[in-house]
């Protein structure tokens, strides 16, 4: 038998130990060969290159996140082996040689692990193009096609990876004794202290972290984000390795808990467990964090933007002739014919722009006229208020979209129109999206405003009410395709359409967005699987010797329940809590409610990280269990 095929036997005899490790690196091979797929996509590219290009920037993002997971996780296995390590020395296996079977373990479980991944990527390539579209949203379906080039780059970049790592992971193990080796994780441990000043640090930088990121507002938020961010990092970094061992120490202290039932038993080596885990529990919250917040903030993005075209108008049509416009009659009635079929309510109301004396604002004024306004009003359905004035009296209307609204204007005001000299009295002010142009305009009574002459320009205003507006796209896309959304003297807004476009083109980024996320959280579940499983024979010989003592099944069923929910799920919370607080800041930054759509982020994550722990916890007690 070659030395070569000594490695790779040595990785089949080993397949339990390494399974978890295979399958995640043939995870991240696949996520990054479908997103090659779709990067390299003729359709794809031609319909979006931006969709391209965001799609290899996620690519960059998954290669890097994935020799570091790797490597980490690489690291476990090679300590979880080092007492097999120790007998092969001892049986005459030189440094030399242990280095050159762990580089070769390397290469073989990362060759087949690329090729298993691109092979799994093959088989479900007509699946994930079909998601994606759904997705994206794309009026044209993704043929399915040979992806020679996603291939190429996907096996040559993780065979360069897995090189790499396996030529790092020889470094672990340089400097071992032999004695240290045949020990492996049977050596005593030291008993885990933790200094009380990095403990109450830990808290107080969580703690200020969390108050700035709650308390700013708009654009502050943006000014804090770095300083926040890199002070919570820290204090997550203590909370694991400093304030959770000092936590459980001080548990143990209290001899009324630590004496209780089966306490003795769950306490007694989990701050061993928590110190030897800090690092790997950091690595998870902050993985975590960064799923949950990329996630739940590209949700919450394309909410607020659909919200805000939604909410900018009542209106799945609108119209806005400018005046010299001659061509203002045949444009509507080609709305008016393209509707066809579909029931509309419209209404058309003439806009004069008028300068006012004494205004300090660069703005002019828009004034409508009474009569007019209620037909919009009407049209726009029964939830808009009409108004009723007379003689000088005016309303001011001010718009109001889903975003939020300027600061409100006092009542009682008066208003002086700068060409006729007549002083208006603001009878009430009324905050409304019946007008979508962002501007301010004023009611006046009808025979006020036919008397105005010296207005500065003047526009009419069309508008059409469709109760089912989103079927309305292929409508919007006819019209625009006849008529330019910003033509000479004239503007055309088509909801339904505008709505789909956005959507489209938001679908990539999210799209994108999402498989990151699904990518470091997959990522962050599978760590605390392996790290978990690095202590398996540990716990074994642990429980098989406490089970000699009178443990009953359902007492290691409740000490092992307990102690795996807390290291499967402090990380977890932990992250929870920091993306809760980072969409929260969102929400103050851009003044809009994300309460549904962090609830929905979190609570989706919370959901499958709790399926998964139910499963491992199943497995892992089964495991401890058969060695009693």
């Amino acid at each position: 038998m070659t030395f070569r095929q000594f490695a790779f036997n040595n990785v089949i005899r080993n397949k339990r130990t390494y399974a978890a490790y295979f399958l995640s690196s043939t995870f991240s091979v696949l996520v990054f060969f479908i997103y090659a797929v779709f990067a390299f996509h003729p359709a794809l590219t031609k319909i979006n290159g931006s969709v391209s290009i965001g799609l290899h920037f996620a690519e960059g993002i998954i290669y890097v996140f994935s020799f570091l997971f790797v490597l980490v996780s690489m690291s476990a296995f090679l300590k979880s082996r080092k007492k097999e390590f120790g007998l092969m020395v001892m049986h005459g296996m030189s440094n030399m040689q242990l280095r050159k079977m762990v580089f070769l373990e390397n290469v073989f479980i990362g060759f087949f692990a690329t090729t298993f991944g691109i092979v799994l990527g093959l088989v479900f390539g007509k699946i994930t193009l079909l998601l994606a579209e759904n997705i994206l949203g794309l009026e044209e379906t993704l043929k399915f096609y040979l992806p020679t080039q996603a291939l190429l780059l996907t096996f040559f970049a993780f065979l360069i990876l897995f090189i790499v790592i396996s030529f790092s992971t020889v470094s672990i193990l340089r400097g071992n004794k032999l004695v240290d080796l045949i020990k492996g994780s049977a050596a005593p441990k030291k008993e885990p202290k933790a200094s009380v000043g990095l403990s109450m640090i830990a808290a107080v930088l969580l703690a200020v972290g969390y108050a700035v990121a709650l308390m700013v507002k708009g654009t502050q938020v943006v000014i804090v984000m770095v300083p926040v961010t890199i002070i919570v990092i820290i204090g997550t970094y203590f909370l694991f390795t400093q304030l959770s061992v000092y936590t459980i120490n001080k548990l143990r202290g209290n001899k009324s808990l630590f004496w209780k039932k089966t306490n003795m038993v769950l306490f007694s080596d989990l701050a061993y467990r928590m110190k030897d885990n800090a690092r790997a529990f950091f690595f998870v919250a902050i993985v975590s964090t960064v799923a949950f917040s990329a996630i739940g903030s590209l949700v919450g993005f394309r909410s607020m933007i659909t919200t805000g075209i939604v909410g900018n108008s009542p209106f799945s049509f609108e119209y806005m002739s400018n005046n010299g416009n001659e061509k203002e009659s045949e444009h509507v009635q080609l709305i008016k014919k393209e509707l066809g079929e579909f029931a509309y309510r419209e209404a058309s109301i003439t806009i004069k722009e008028q300068a006012v004396k004494d205004n300090k604002s660069p703005y002019p004024i828009y004034l409508v006229k009474e009569s007019e306004y209620n037909q919009l009003a009407k049209a726009g359905g029964a939830d808009f208020e009409k108004v009723d004035i007379k003689g000088k009296e005016a309303v001011f209307i001010q718009y109001k979209n889903a975003l939020g609204v300027r600061p409100k204007r006092e009542t009682g005001q008066t208003i002086t129109l700068k060409e006729d000299g007549i002083v208006l009295q603001q009878k009430k002010m009324i905050e409304t999206n019946l007008f979508s142009d962002f501007n301010d305009y004023i009611v006046v009574d009808d025979a006020l405003f036919e008397g105005l002459q010296d207005f500065e320009n003047q526009k009419v205003f069309h508008a059409f009410y469709i109760k089912d507006w989103q079927e309305t796209i292929e409508v919007g896309k006819n019209l625009m395709n006849v008529l330019e959304r910003y033509g000479d003297n004239y503007q055309l807004t088509a909801l339904a359409y505008e709505w789909n476009q956005v959507n489209q083109g938001y679908g990539a980024v999210l799209f994108v967005g999402l498989f990151i996320g699904a990518v470091f959280f997959v990522a962050a579940g599978s760590f605390l699987y392996f790290r978990l499983y690095a202590d398996l024979e540990d716990e074994k010989r642990k429980f098989s010797a406490i089970g000699k003592l009178g443990l009953t099944n359902k007492e290691l069923s409740k000490i092992l329940t307990i102690q795996l929910a807390l290291l499967f799920f402090v990380p977890i919370i932990v992250a929870v809590v920091h993306g809760a607080v980072a969409l929260t800041a969102l929400q103050h930054m851009f003044n809009f409610n994300l309460a549904k759509e962090s609830t929905l982020v979190l609570g989706s994550f919370s959901a499958i990280q709790i399926i998964y722990f139910l499963f491992i916890r199943s497995n892992y007690i089964r495991k401890i269990k058969s060695s009693i």
